[in-house]
């Protein structure tokens, strides 16, 4: 496995105890947590911390970010992506994410836990129970209170006798302001009293220092001592809280008005964020448009949003303060009203979008939008029921080549439930049901659910909705063992339909390609060479990823059964390059089987043997010891005894448990260079 440590993009101060702490009591303890109040620094510790130990875990380090979650529904799927698990089974996910980790040596980060306290106890529970080589590093502003728990408390930075929040200050004035003097000791002075009055507290020493450049040092100070001093006797307990409270609220009075309503706004985003979300979320009345893009300029030259590169993200306790700014102003249902219009737009973009040339990146978008898409989802599915059902039908496919099989499965029902009881709309969200509940294995489910498809579609008469309908038969069909049913089935859409739109080119494909399926499982090898060849053709003119590398899968298969194994191995990578682009485990799981074996038909039994082991890897990563096509079974087989004979037991045992031990990605990059060898 690869580790997925955040990237620190500001400079780390001080911390050496606390970190020599954590490094304790990761070594010696099973489950660490981070506590303390929000802004005091708990993330980027437990992003240092990790760093530190990523080379004691051999299976590395992974990162879950729980600040985005709006309830503990998308946990479990959080921490599987962040492991890499994409389950397409039917059983519990939590029993598959415990069998995932049962062999693995790994430290597991989870951070921003508080809102979702009893879900991640209840989690843990389960996981480091049946995980022994399991270690999870958590923070919170309050401990999770499980057996074992090594709490430590995570202290603003020293005011007295040290440096470290005066470098702090230092530091991040001088990123703000480059051109500011800040040696003076007048200066210095003043930024001293600064780190004093806000306690040492980190994203209130941020704050203030991100002011440097407009106001100078000492009118920060003296700002800042009018407002603490004016709290100094208020109830707001406890005081570190009341300091960073009254901190940002002296952030929030330097704003312009256009700036502190943006900042209000963007409260409702989840994940990162661009400029063109902010503006689709925010805008509107005195907020044009136009004026999104200074105003949120400003925010990250305050501090209040963060910027990599072109992604932007807001702190949870600066949302915090957002969100209640924005039930202040009395625009909360009209930001959630923005906002699922702008993941429904997303939506629909990424569905156009599927067969061109930039199929890749909205496969992409659409993985990492995935807590606001849900958010979205919740919200139209309790408002606009039909908006609910086109969206879940839009990004079904990608959820489900994303390996987010139950989420998918529950969305599209709940869609299909609440939503219109007829229309293209609903057509389209059953077959994504049908095709989620296929690759789970729910093979009577799927029977049922195409056959509803076939009649919704016949009564929406749109070429869109017959070649969907006809895809999801024709994969079942396949899936049971039924290659004739398959062909007729995709053989009477692809004459009885046009060539359409774009749009309806995707779903063409995809009826070609059991076509393709069809052909080579009825025998006919000759016949599925010449239709994957066309077909892959079709997909290269429209840089089209997806249906290319099946395309390659079967002219792979093709080619092995034909006992031309040089062929199928080159064949076999392309489609893994193309599998790797898309992070489709299953589809990776796939072509390691058949790169295996054609390497092992060529006589190759010790690099066979490791490609197989890291299939092995994949195959447990979709919750499956391995599933392939029904025709492959016994080829496989035939090509494990020729690796085995070419090398001997032993060796090929050695093999397979070097590639099994491998991380997933460093397994299939030898996988992919093991061409060179051969």
């Amino acid at each position: 496995m690869a580790s997925s440590i955040p990237e620190e993009t500001t400079s780390f101060v001080g911390r050496k105890a606390e970190l020599d702490r954590i490094e304790h009591a990761l070594a010696s303890g099973r489950l660490t947590t981070l506590t303390g109040t929000g802004g005091v620094g708990k993330t980027r510790l437990a992003v240092r911390a990790a760093g530190r130990a990523d080379r004691a875990y051999r299976d590395g380090v992974h990162w879950a970010d729980l600040a985005p979650l709006h309830d503990d529904e998308l946990l479990l799927a959080t921490v599987s992506d962040a492991l890499g698990l994409s389950d397409h089974t039917l059983r519990m996910p939590t029993d598959v994410l415990c069998e995932w980790l049962a062999d693995k040596q790994l430290l597991l980060v989870l951070d921003s836990c508080e809102h979702l306290r009893p879900a991640c106890a209840h989690l843990l529970g389960e996981i480091l129970t049946t995980s022994p080589g399991l270690t999870v590093l958590a923070t919170s502003r309050q401990p999770l209170a499980i057996k074992g728990e090594r709490v430590i408390g995570v202290e603003p930075l020293p005011v007295d006798g040290t440096a470290d929040a005066l470098t702090l200050f230092r530091e991040r004035a001088a990123a703000a302001a480059p051109r500011a003097a800040l040696d003076d000791p007048a200066t210095v002075a003043a930024a001293t009293e600064i780190c004093r009055r806000l306690e040492g507290i980190p994203l209130a020493i941020e704050l203030a220092a991100a002011g440097i450049g407009r106001q100078s040092a000492q009118e920060i100070a003296g700002r800042l001592g009018t407002r603490l001093d004016v709290f100094a006797d208020a109830t707001l307990r406890p005081p570190r809280h009341r300091t960073l409270r009254t901190t940002i609220g002296w952030s929030h009075e330097l704003c312009t008005p256009l700036e502190r309503l943006l900042w209000a706004r963007l409260a409702v985003l989840r994940g990162d964020f661009d400029e063109d979300t902010a503006i689709a979320v925010c805008a509107g009345g005195p907020l044009t448009a136009d004026a999104v893009p200074a105003a949120l300029r400003a925010l990250v030259a305050k501090s209040v949003v963060s910027r990599d590169g072109e992604r932007h993200r807001m702190l949870d306790t600066l949302r915090e303060y957002g969100r209640m700014w924005l039930a202040e102003l009395g625009e909360e249902r009209a930001a959630t009203d923005r906002h699922a219009a702008c993941f429904l737009r997303l939506a629909r973009r990424a569905h156009a979008g599927w067969t061109g040339d930039d199929q890749i990146h909205w496969y992409h978008r659409i993985a990492e939008s995935h807590a606001d898409l849900c958010a979205a989802l919740d919200h139209l599915l309790a408002h606009d029921t039909a908006a609910a059902q086109e969206m879940a039908g839009r990004i079904g496919f990608f959820w489900c080549c994303c390996g987010h099989l139950p989420q998918t499965r529950a969305y599209a029902q709940r869609a299909l439930d609440a939503g219109p009881a007829a229309g293209p709309h609903r057509t389209r969200a059953l077959w994504v049901l049908g095709i989620c509940v296929l690759l789970q294995g729910d093979y009577p489910a799927a029977e049922r659910i195409g056959e509803e498809c076939v009649r919704a579609a016949a009564d929406d008469g749109t070429d869109e909705g017959l070649l969907a309908a006809a895809y999801l038969r024709g994969l079942t069909h396949l899936m049971t063992g039924d290659p004739e049913k398959g062909l007729r089935e995709a053989d009477r859409v692809l004459r009885t339909t046009g060539a359409g739109t774009p749009l309806e080119s995707a779903y063409r494909l995809r009826c070609h390609l059991i076509t393709v399926f069809a052909l080579t499982g009825l025998g006919r090898l000759d016949e599925a060479a010449e239709s994957a060849a066309v077909l892959r053709a079709a997909c290269q003119a429209r840089d089209e990823c997806w249906a290319l590398s099946y395309a390659d899968y079967q002219l792979a298969l093709i080619a092995l059964l034909q006992d031309r194994a040089d062929a199928a191995a080159a064949h076999a990578r392309s489609m893994l390059a193309g599998k790797r682009r898309l992070r489709d485990s299953f589809g990776i799981a796939l072509g390691l089987d058949i790169l295996a074996a054609a390497i092992a038909a060529q006589g190759e039994g010790a690099i066979a043997a490791r490609v197989y082991g890291t299939g092995q890897v994949y195959w447990r990563m979709v919750g499956h010891p391995q599933r392939g096509t029904p025709e492959l079974g016994p080829l496989r087989e035939a090509c494990e005894r020729r690796a085995r004979e070419a090398v001997g037991d032993d060796a090929y045992r050695r093999a397979f448990e070097r590639g099994r031990s491998d991380s997933a990605e460093a397994g299939l990059i030898q996988a992919l260079q093991s061409g060179l060898l051969t």
